[in-house]
C-alpha cells in the first residue's frame, strides 16, 4: 500500500531535508518513527528537499509499507516517535501512481521577515530579522521580473547540482502585515538557495540600496556575484504542493503566520 503523509517541521536543529551520515536530518527522523509504528524498514520520498534550518508546514511525502494500521497510527503513533520539532498533521492512502515528487505541479515557499529596529525574542530562530526599514511595494515591483519562465543562475548556489538553471514561477507577492513583510513564491521547481537569494535581493531593494530595474539587470545578467546575499535559512517555510485534484489530498492552512484571506 502507498500512503501520502502531511509532515511540518523546525528545521533549525536539522541538516534538512536529506538523510545525511553525519548529522541528524528530517528524513531519518521520520523514517526511524514510521519503522518503529510499520514493524518493519520504511524510506519516504518527499515533494521537495529543503536545505540546512529550513522549515515546513506542509512538507509532503509518500511511502510504501506492507503493513496495515489504522490512520491514527500513522498520525499520533507516528507523532509519539518523533522528536517535538517535527509532526505528521494528517494520512491518506493514495494509488500506486501518486508520486510525492514527480507527481506535484507546484510548490510554494514563504520567506518571513521581522522588519523592526530593535530584535525579537518570540519566534526569533523562525524568522529573518532586518532593523532597516523596508519598502515592501518596491520590494513587490521588483519581484515581478521574476514571474515566468527564466534562466535563474543568477539566484542559484554556484554548488547547485541541477542539470537546468531554467524554472517557472507562476507568482512572487511581497506583502507587509504590521512589522512582517511575507515574500509568497509559487513555481514549478526550485534551485539551490533559489529563494533566499531571491529573498536576499529584494531586501537590498527594499532598503533602497537598489532599484527596482536591478532585479531584471541581476536576472538578466546569469551572474550569481551581482545578486544579493543569501537570507537567512530561518525565515524560510515550504507552505504547499500542488497535485492534480484526482488525488483528492487535504488541505490545510498555508502557515506559518496567521495571514488573512487574501493571502492563501
Amino acid at each position: 500500500m502507498r500512503y501520502a503523509l502531511g509532515v511540518q517541521y523546525d528545521g533549525k536543529k536539522y541538516c534538512g531535508w536529506q538523510r545525511q551520515n553525519h548529522s541528524p536530518s528530517i528524513q531519518e527522523a521520520l523514517e526511524k518513527a514510521l519503522s518503529k509504528v510499520a514493524d518493519e524498514p520504511i524510506e519516504v520520498i518527499c515533494a521537495g528537499r529543503t536545505d540546512t534550518g529550513v522549515n515546513a508546514t506542509n512538507q509532503i511525502v509518500h511511502f510504501d509499507t506492507t503493513k496495515i494500521r489504522k490512520d491514527v497510527a500513522w498520525t499520533l503513533g507516528v507523532n509519539t516517535n518523533l522528536p517535538s520539532d517535527i509532526a505528521t498533521t494528517w494520512v491518506k492512502q493514495v494509488p500506486e501512481e501518486f508520486h510525492a515528487r514527480f507527481s506535484a505541479t507546484s510548490r510554494r515557499y514563504r520567506y518571513v521577515i521581522f522588519n523592526t529596529p530593535l530584535r525579537p525574542a518570540i519566534l526569533n530562530g523562525g524568522l529573518c530579522f532586518v532593523h532597516d526599514k523596508l519598502d515592501e511595494t518596491l520590494m513587490h515591483q521588483a519581484a515581478q521580473a521574476l514571474v515566468g519562465t527564466h534562466d535563474f543562475t543568477s539566484f542559484r548556489t554556484v554548488h547547485c547540482q541541477a542539470p537546468s538553471p531554467i524554472r517557472t514561477m507562476e507568482f512572487i507577492n511581497v506583502h507587509r502585515i504590521q512589522d512582517y513583510v511575507i515574500i509568497d513564491v509559487k513555481g514549478n521547481a526550485f534551485l539551490h538557495h533559489m529563494i533566499r537569494n531571491i529573498a536576499g535581493s529584494l531586501i537590498r531593494v527594499g532598503k533602497k540600496q537598489e532599484t527596482v530595474a536591478w532585479m531584471q539587470e541581476v536576472l538578466t545578467a546569469k551572474n550569481r556575484c551581482l545578486a544579493g546575499m543569501t537570507a537567512a535559512a530561518g525565515g524560510l517555510y515550504f507552505v504547499d504542493v500542488t497535485y492534480p485534484e484526482t488525488f483528492d489530498l487535504p488541505v490545510k492552512p498555508l502557515g506559518p503566520l496567521f495571514l488573512p484571506d487574501e493571502f492563501s
